[in-house]
Parts: structure tokens; sequence; C-alpha cells
């Protein structure tokens, strides 16, 4: 088995990436992945089981256990939300600085396996809103450090397959750990206290398996390669193709429906009973999971704007679906697949597409731009359309959903097509070698 361990690592060395992408592979065949890719989706797998775990309880634990009002609920979702978006500039960033991705993801692994234990102790609204925003500050700090070490680990022309296995890996978690907790709560006597113990327990084997099995690699700016520092950072958006799709992920983020109103619209569109509707996430993240990887190689062989501007399309399918309504049993089936299809085709497609677009050596600072940007429009976008829903109800609210969000991706082709030339490198393109000049050379 593959062990990187960075604490064998002097700090002023580098541990040179293992490619599988190797030279040498014969005509027709791929070249396997690289085992950071594996390691880093075993770690997301395991920590999202435990975060899933906590997420599918904690609405019903604070609102029905605790006596939090709705009110409550919400602003306490908004912070969670807020300081995970602002933080990834900073996890960002400060992998870039200092080289050390690794570094900066296992600080934000390990928050957020400190955090499912406090919970056990957090019984007032300030103390609980104190450690989920800690735990959302793990999640932001570790989230573009994370995705820099895929992007690294992976030929340019085989990111996009990479960020697919990642993605399909990391949903695979949010499948298992609502399952999990449900049988955690209908098993033990003190369920929430179990609940949150298990959790902590499986967020604390996501950080071992981190430590033990990703490599620690320092990556090393190239031969007068711009200093990393924070307006070099912020100047990247200067850069014509990152400036585009960054301005698409905004664009587009805020035309598109939170996940909890789609699950709502699609209860009163079809009348599902209530007792149905915590599985309609797991009917997301199913669909997610079975079309991440074969989304992420058709990017890499069609081109990546084009697979992600077809992930809108079908979000829009989605929202026409539940505009027209209707009685047939398998509207909900249709939906959900393409909901699911959108997540596969936009998510890890977009981090591809995003780093093919930045220099190397500001990778999570350019990726973490564009994830809080369009984090902040989804934000945004959910504010409004819940406001819409409050004034107008749920279809007209639907129905200028609909049109902004044709608008956004017509606009969205045109700005594309703008950037003309090839979005995806050929397959065969070698990942660049990042290493020290010392360790180059040996």
């Amino acid at each position: 088995m593959y062990v990187a361990d960075s604490r064998a690592t002097p700090a002023s060395a580098v541990t040179p990436e293992p490619q599988a992408a190797a030279q040498g592979i014969r005509p027709g065949r791929r070249a396997a992945l690289a085992p950071t890719v594996l390691a880093l989706g075993t770690v997301s797998l395991i920590t999202d089981v435990s975060s899933e775990m906590v997420t599918a309880v904690l609405p019903l634990y604070l609102v029905a256990g605790l006596g939090l009002t709705p009110l409550g609920f919400g602003l306490l979702d908004g912070l969670y939300n807020g300081v995970s978006a602002l933080v990834r500039l900073t996890g960002g960033h400060l992998g870039d600085r200092f080289g050390r991705h690794k570094a900066l993801a296992g600080l934000g692994y390990g928050l957020s396996a400190l955090c499912k234990p406090l919970l056990l102790l957090a019984t007032t609204l300030p103390a609980i809103g104190a450690v989920l925003a800690l735990d959302r500050t793990g999640k932001g700090l570790r989230t573009a450090p994370r995705d820099a070490l895929i992007s690294l680990a992976a030929a340019p022309g085989e990111r996009g397959r990479a960020f697919g296995v990642h993605r399909a890996m990391d949903t695979a978690g949010a499948l298992i750990g609502p399952v999990l907790a449900f049988l955690i709560l209908r098993g033990a006597a003190d369920g929430y206290d179990a609940v949150f113990t298990v959790s902590a327990c499986v967020a604390a084997l996501g950080v071992l398996v981190l430590v033990l099995f990703v490599p620690g690699r320092r990556t090393v700016p190239a031969a007068g390669a711009a200093p990393v520092s924070l307006r070099a950072a912020f100047g990247l958006l200067r850069r014509p193709d990152l400036r585009r799709i960054s301005l698409c992920a905004l664009l587009l983020g805020l035309c598109t429906v939170s996940d909890g109103f789609v699950f709502l619209l699609l209860q009163e569109s079809t009348g599902i009973a209530d007792r149905w509707f915590a599985l309609l996430p797991l009917g997301t993240a199913a669909a997610f999971f079975l079309l991440a990887l074969p989304l992420g190689r058709l990017a890499d062989r069609i081109g990546r704007r084009a697979v992600f501007l077809g992930g809108h399309l079908a979000l829009l399918a989605a929202y026409g679906i539940l505009l027209a309504g209707g009685s047939h049993p398998a509207l909900p089936y249709a939906v959900l697949l393409l909901h699911g299809g959108f997540y596969a085709a936009t998510d890890g497609v977009l981090m591809a597409a995003a780093a093919g677009a930045v220099p190397e050596e500001h990778l999570g600072g350019g990726l973490a731009l564009v994830q809080t940007g369009q984090a902040l429009a989804r934000f945004a976008a959910s504010l409004g359309f819940g406001a819409a829903w409050t004034l107008w109800g749920p279809r007209p609210a639907l129905c200028a959903a609909v049109v902004l969000l044709a608008g956004a991706v017509a606009l969205c082709v045109r700005l594309l097509r703008q950037g003309g030339g090839p979005d995806t490198p050929a397959p065969d393109t070698p990942a660049p070698d990042t290493r020290a000049p010392d360790a180059a050379a040996a």
C-alpha cells in the first residue's frame, strides 16, 4: 500500500508526487489514478460520513431537542455556510504561500473533528453557534488546499476524471452518514449523544487516514514566478480565463435554487408524504455518486465548459419539470436524477476547469476565489428565492428562477466562447513537476 509520510520529510525538502499518469501508457489505455486522489477521496468519504451524521440530526436536535426557534435555526444555518465560504480564501492563500497544502487541509479536518465531541457540551445558542462556526472554519480551511492537492496529483488532461472520482467517493460518505445516524437513533437509548460520539470517532479516523496516506508535498514556485502574496492572489482575477470562469460561476450561482427549496418544491408538486421527505436528498446524492466519474471523464474528452454548462441545462430541465407538475410516478425520480446530474457535471468539473486557468503556485488561492464567489452567490440566491416564495408563492418564484437561469446560461455560453481555444489539455499531458530543484535533479 502506498504510504506517504510528511513526518519523515525535512521541511525544506520536497516529496515528489507519484504520478500514475505516467508516460509510456499504451494508446487506448487510461493511466491509473494517482494514489493521492484515492487517498483524499477516502479521507473525504470518511469525513462526510461523520459530517452528514450530524447534519441529518442537527435540525431536529436543535428545534425539537433544545427548543430553538426556526428563525434561530435559520440564523445558525446562514452562519454555518457563510463562515465556510469566507475562510476558503484564507486556506487557499496560506496553502500557496507556504507550499503546504496538506498541512492546511489537515488543520481543517482536525478542527472539524474536534467540534463533534464539543456538540455534546454545547447546550445554548451562543455555544452551539460557536461550535458550528469552528466546524465551518475547518471545512473552509481544508477545501481549497485539498482541491489543490488533487489538481497537483493529476495530469492536466485527467483532472476531470480525478475530481469525478473524488466527488463520487465524497458523495458515498454523504449517502452513508444519514443512514448510519438513522440506525443509531433507532437503536441507542440516548440517541443524539450516541450520534455525536460515533461521528467524532469517524472524523478522527479521517484525520488519521490523511496523516498516514496523503503525501506531504511542498510545492516550490517556478523560477521567475510571481511571489505568493494576497495582492498576487486577488490579482489572479486579471487573468482572462479565470475571470470568465469565476464570472460564470457567480452568475449561475445567483440563479441556483438551494437544495432545500428544490425538495420542498418537489414535495409540493407531487404530494410526497412527509415521512419520505428525508429520503429526497439521498436521491440527489445517489445520482451524483453514479454520474460524477462518467461526467468527469466526459469533461476531459469533450471539454469542461460544455459539461459545466450542460449541467446547468439539466438543472433547468429539473426546474421545468417541477413547474409542469403532474402526478406521473416517474416525476420525482426524473427531478432527482437531473438534480444529481447537475452536481456531477458542475462540482468537480468547475474545479478542473479553474485549475487549468491559474499558475500552479497559486492553485489554492485561485480555486478558493472561484469556490467562495460561487458559495456566496448561492447563499444570496437562497435568500432571494426564500423572499420571492414568501411574497409571490412557490410557482411564481420558480418561474422567475427559470427565466434568470436560462438567461444566465445563454450569457455564460457567450462568455466562455470568447475565451476560445481548447479548454482541456491532451489526456497524455503529464502533470507538471513541482519538485524543488534539488529533488528534481536527484
